[in-house]
């Protein structure tokens, strides 16, 4: 039996279906979760969100949020989130440059924007990387033919 997964960014459902395993970023580390998993509510890092179903992973980036799981479903909450295969790589380096520029002229004295700017450098590098590795290859197929 299936764990129900559902991930939601603060503009839309970005993944909903069934799935065997959903592997979150977790503050102190990776977490698996399988179907019939012990309810737990944790906050997310900056990370991956993997969701195996029917054979496939399908990958997500996640820039923070939360994660409620009970025995029949996982709901995230992110912050932002998107699939990997849905990343727009120029507009992602395009970002990633202008944060790259506002941070060096920050003013030391403004930590608030230097901590804007620096969570904007995150998750322009996290979209980039992730694109680059999880879109060089398909899928991931765990069936055996």
């Amino acid at each position: 039996m299936p764990i129900r997964c559902e991930i939601v960014s603060q503009d839309r459902l970005v993944y909903e279906g069934d799935a065997e395993i959903v592997v979150l970023p977790g503050m102190d580390g990776e977490m698996g979760v399988l179907p019939h998993h012990a309810p737990l509510l944790t906050t997310l890092k900056f990370g991956l969100i993997k969701v195996r179903a029917k054979g496939e992973e399908q990958v997500f980036t996640v820039a923070g949020g939360v994660a409620e799981i009970q025995p029949e479903i996982v709901t995230v909450l992110a912050d932002a989130a998107e699939n990997v295969q849905e990343i727009d790589t120029a507009r992602a380096e395009a970002a990633r440059k202008r944060a790259e520029e506002a941070l060096a002229s920050v003013r030391p004295e403004d930590a608030d924007a230097y901590l804007a700017l620096e969570a904007a450098l995150r998750r322009s590098n996290l979209r980039l990387d992730a694109a680059k590795r999880f879109r060089a290859t398909k899928r991931t197929n765990y069936t055996e033919e």
